[in-house]
């Protein structure tokens, strides 16, 4: 029998007030996966989607997308703009111009720092989210002036930094250095993730996994059935040698990346089993051995593939029912409401 959808109450926080949005569950910039259907539903529930610029080949397929995720929601959602040094790299500048030209105000920047981007953003009125691994980088972005931060603790899918730090550490840390909102990242599937991160003195909750597993995720069935099937122990950490270091799905590449670079082989020796397009076969295809593939610790966690839009209202509602069960352990008056406080909110009707 199907959940019913229900409307969650409002959870507001300095996230939500900062971009408009009723709940603080925001939808990761994944590549491939960052498409107009997934932002939308997740932006249509009162959360945040986020198209992922570089899935779209030219800056012109970008505009189109955005314009696909508008004819789907007139709620705010934003676009990922990961910046990754390459031999050859993208057209950052058209890029930019196609998200301010098509009138997105809300841009979650990612890999290296914002810095040559802030500019122009500011100058487009554009609001910046920038995705970081340790509390010194976050610190340095808010001095750049970025809105907002997403802290990624080493639970997290992708790239977890090199300081190898989780939440439950990274999370209190960071709301103690930052005056700027900030999500946490990484190891959050659920309500209670996200009454957690509030507790702990974030503003909301950034979720790769969960979303990847979700019915609108443009993703291989096979992807979806393996992240339900899989337990917190079946990732793997990739190119640590190299100190460029990534959570992936364990699998027989990513074995065979892990016994290589410990054997002492360098990026060469590995380069034809990681590359991008084989990854991007594991998502079109179903193969889930074509190539090595993102997912994070909180797969353990996700029980089910169900819509995200859906998804959005049961963590809310999960997390409302954590904080006012918690509400009830105190014999002189509620426990959470510093929580709240904290992250600059309250849960309304």
């Amino acid at each position: 029998m199907s959940e019913a959808v229900t409307a969650a109450p409002r959870l507001r926080t300095r996230f939500t007030e900062l971009l408009g949005i009723e709940h603080p569950v925001v939808q990761g910039g994944m590549m491939w996966v960052g498409r107009a259907e997934l932002a939308a539903a997740v932006s249509e529930a009162g959360g945040l989607g986020i198209v992922t610029a570089l899935t779209q080949p030219t800056p012109a397929d970008l505009a189109r997308e955005i314009e696909r995720t508008r004819a789907l929601t007139d709620k705010p959602f934003g676009v990922n703009l990961t910046i990754l040094p390459t031999i050859t790299p993208p057209p950052y500048d058209e890029y930019r111009r196609a998200i301010v030209d098509s009138g997105v105000t809300i841009v979650e920047t990612a890999g290296s720092s914002p810095e040559p981007h802030m500019e122009f953003f500011a100058s487009h009125g554009v609001r910046v989210v920038h995705k970081c691994t340790s509390v010194r980088h976050a610190v340095k972005a808010e001095r750049l002036g970025v809105a907002a931060v997403s802290i990624d603790g080493f639970e997290c899918a992708g790239h977890p930094g090199e300081d190898d730090v989780p939440g439950l550490v990274l999370i209190p840390a960071a709301a103690d250095a930052l005056t700027i909102p900030f999500i946490a990242s990484g190891g959050f599937t659920d309500g209670r993730g996200l009454a957690a991160a509030l507790a702990l003195g974030a503003d909301g909750v950034n979720m790769g996994t969960r979303f990847l597993c979700s019915a609108e995720a443009p993703v291989a069935d096979a992807v979806k059935r393996r992240i339900v099937e899989a337990s917190e122990l079946d990732t793997r950490l990739v190119f640590r040698e190299l100190r460029n270091t990534a959570r992936v799905a364990r699998n027989a590449v990513s074995e065979e990346v892990v016994r290589i670079l410990t054997d002492g082989g360098a990026f060469a020796d590995v380069r034809a089993l990681v590359a991008g397009a084989r990854g991007r076969r594991v998502f079109e295809d179903g193969d889930l051995d074509a190539g090595i593939w993102s997912v994070g610790l909180s797969q353990g966690l996700v029980r089910d593939i169900a819509p995200a839009g859906l998804l959005v209202e049961r963590i809310v509602r999960e997390a409302r029912d954590v904080i006012e069960r918690l509400s009830g352990t105190f014999a002189d008056g509620p426990g959470p409401a510093p929580a709240f406080a904290r992250a600059g909110g309250t849960p309304t009707a």
